[in-house]
C-alpha cells in the first residue's frame, strides 16, 4: 500500500482520505487550522474557528450525487448526517407548476438528498476520516514540495512535502485539497518545472447570504434557485430547523451593494411573492456578503507533458466556480472517488498515472465547470443588460428550447435536474434517444417569469 499525503482537511480533502484509506493506504491530512471539530457536531456551526476556510459560513448544498457516492462507499454515512441534523430533500418536490403529469417514474429516488450547514457536514466526514485510520494533523501547514529522482526527462518528481515546522514527509503521492487558495502552481514553478495550464476570472457577482431558524422549513413555493431581472435568489434549508437566504447581482450593480444592510436585505426579499416568507424566521446571522468569487481552471497536463509527476490536485484545487448553482461539494466529491479510482491503478508507473488522471478528469469533471462557466457568463450579461435598460442579450436557442421545455414536461425537468444535481453529464442527458424530440414539442412555449420587482422597484428597495 502506498503513502499519501493530503494537503488540505476540508470536505474534500477528508473525502479523499477517506477513500484511500478505506483502501488500506497510509494518509495523513495537514491542515493549517489548528481546531478540532467539536464532539457534538451540533455545536460546530458556533463553536468551531476554521479561519482557513473563507466560505466556512456561506451556503453550501449537498446534492443527489453526494448522497449516492456516500451510498456507495461510506455506508451508513447519510444516516450520520441525519442524526446530526442534516434534512432530506427532493428535487421532484419543486416540479415546476405547468407539469401536469406527476406520475412516478423508475428511479425517482435519485432525485432524493440531505443537506446541512458546512461546519456541521464537514464535522461528520472528520470524524470518519479519524475513524478510517487517516492521520490528521491540525495546526500543520504545508509549505513546499520535496523532489527525488525525475522519472521524465526535464519533469519534477515530487517525493515528498515541507511543513512551516521545518518537518518533511515522504510520501508516494501528494493531494492538492487545499481549495481556491492553493500555493501548487507556484511550488511547481520553484521546483523549476513548466507551470500548469491556468484559465482565470472573475464571474463579475457579488453575494449576499443570512441563515435563519424556525420550527418549521420554509415551503419551496418555487424553484431554489430564482433569477429576477438583475437579482438571483437561492433558498436553502440547513440542519436542525435552520435555512439561509441568498440574493446575489452583478458586482458592478453599485447600488446592489446596499443589500449588505439587513433592512434593505429583507426588503427586496419580502418584495418576491415566492419567496418572501423565507425571512419570517429568527435570523441567526447579519447579512454575509462575498465577492471577487475567481473561476479558476488548471490542468497538469500541458502540451502533452505532465508539469510534474508524484502531485495531483482535487476538487477546487484544481477547478473552481462561483458557488450559485451549489455544486462545488458534489463535484469535489466526484473527483475524490475517481482519484481513489485512479490510485487503484497503481505508481509503477508515475507518468502514466499523471496522464490517466489528466484524462479522467477532463473527462468525468471538467464538463461540470465548463457548463457552469457558460452559465455564468450568460446570466452576468442578462444582468448587465437589464441594468442598463437594454433587451438582454439572446442566449443560446437550444439552451433556451430546453429551459421552456423543463417547465412543462416531466422527462425533460428530470433530465436537466441530473445535469444540474451532477448525476449525469450535461452532453450525456441531452443526447438520449427522444429527448430533444421533447423539448423541440415545446419550442414555441414562453418561458416563465418568476415574480419579483422591477428594477426601479428594487432601485427604491435598496435606497438607491
Amino acid at each position: 500500500m502506498a503513502s499519501i499525503v493530503v494537503c488540505g482537511g476540508s470536505v474534500i480533502g477528508l473525502s479523499a482520505a477517506t477513500l484511500l484509506a478505506r483502501d488500506g493506504h497510509r494518509v495523513t491530512i495537514l491542515e493549517r487550522d489548528a481546531a478540532p471539530p467539536p464532539t457534538e457536531t451540533s455545536d460546530a456551526w458556533e463553536h468551531w474557528p476554521r479561519h482557513g476556510v473563507g466560505q466556512f459560513h456561506q451556503p453550501h448544498n449537498l446534492l443527489p450525487r453526494f448522497r449516492l457516492i456516500l451510498d456507495e462507499e461510506m455506508p451508513g454515512m447519510v444516516d450520520r448526517l441525519v442524526e446530526a441534523g442534516c434534512v432530506w430533500l427532493d428535487w421532484l418536490a419543486v416540479m415546476p407548476p405547468l407539469i401536469r403529469d406527476r406520475t412516478p417514474r423508475d428511479g425517482d429516488e435519485r432525485f432524493r438528498f440531505v443537506t446541512g450547514r458546512r461546519p456541521v457536514v464537514e464535522a461528520v466526514l472528520a470524524a470518519a476520516a479519524e475513524e478510517a485510520g487517516v492521520e490528521v494533523r491540525r495546526g500543520t501547514t504545508a509549505a513546499g514540495l520535496r523532489t527525488g529522482p525525475g522519472v521524465v526527462d526535464g519533469v519534477p518528481h515530487v517525493s515528498g512535502v515541507r511543513t512551516t515546522d521545518g518537518d518533511e514527509l515522504d510520501a508516494d503521492l501528494i493531494v492538492d485539497a487545499m481549495g481556491r487558495r492553493t500555493k501548487l502552481s507556484e511550488w511547481l514553478q520553484a521546483l523549476g518545472g513548466q507551470a500548469p495550464y491556468v484559465e482565470s476570472e472573475d464571474c463579475g457577482f457579488v453575494y449576499h447570504s443570512r441563515y435563519f431558524r424556525g420550527p418549521e422549513l420554509p415551503a419551496f413555493n418555487g424553484p431554489p434557485i430564482s433569477d429576477i431581472g438583475t437579482i438571483s435568489l437561492l433558498t436553502l434549508p440547513g440542519d436542525s430547523g435552520t435555512w439561509s437566504v441568498t440574493v446575489w447581482s452583478a458586482a458592478s450593480d453599485t447600488p446592489l451593494r446596499n443589500l449588505r444592510h439587513r433592512e434593505r436585505f429583507t426588503e427586496v426579499v419580502r418584495a418576491c411573492p415566492l419567496q418572501a416568507h423565507w425571512v419570517d424566521g429568527e435570523p441567526i446571522t447579519d447579512v454575509l456578503t462575498t465577492a471577487g468569487v475567481l473561476d479558476r481552471y488548471r490542468r497538469f497536463v500541458v502540451d502533452g507533458r505532465p508539469v510534474a509527476t508524484g502531485v495531483v490536485a482535487v476538487g477546487d484545487a484544481w477547478a473552481c466556480t462561483n458557488p450559485s448553482a451549489g455544486r462545488g461539494v458534489t463535484v469535489g466529491l466526484i473527483h475524490a472517488q475517481l482519484l481513489r479510482d485512479t490510485v487503484r491503478s497503481g505508481f509503477d508507473d508515475p507518468e502514466a498515472f499523471v496522464r490517466a488522471w489528466d484524462s479522467v478528469t477532463e473527462a468525468q469533471v471538467a464538463p461540470y465547470y465548463w457548463s457552469q462557466i457558460t452559465a455564468d457568463r450568460a446570466r452576468f450579461a442578462q444582468m448587465e443588460a437589464l441594468r442598463r435598460g437594454e433587451p438582454p442579450p439572446p442566449g443560446d436557442p437550444t439552451a433556451t428550447a430546453i429551459s421552456a421545455a423543463m417547465l412543462r414536461d416531466p422527462d425533460v425537468f428530470r433530465g436537466v435536474i441530473e445535469a444540474a444535481t451532477c448525476l449525469a453529464l450535461p452532453d450525456e442527458v441531452f443526447s438520449r434517444p427522444g429527448f430533444m424530440e421533447k423539448v423541440q414539442a415545446h419550442a414555441r412555449a414562453r418561458m416563465w417569469k418568476i415574480p419579483g420587482p422591477d428594477r426601479d422597484t428594487l432601485l427604491r428597495l435598496v435606497g438607491a
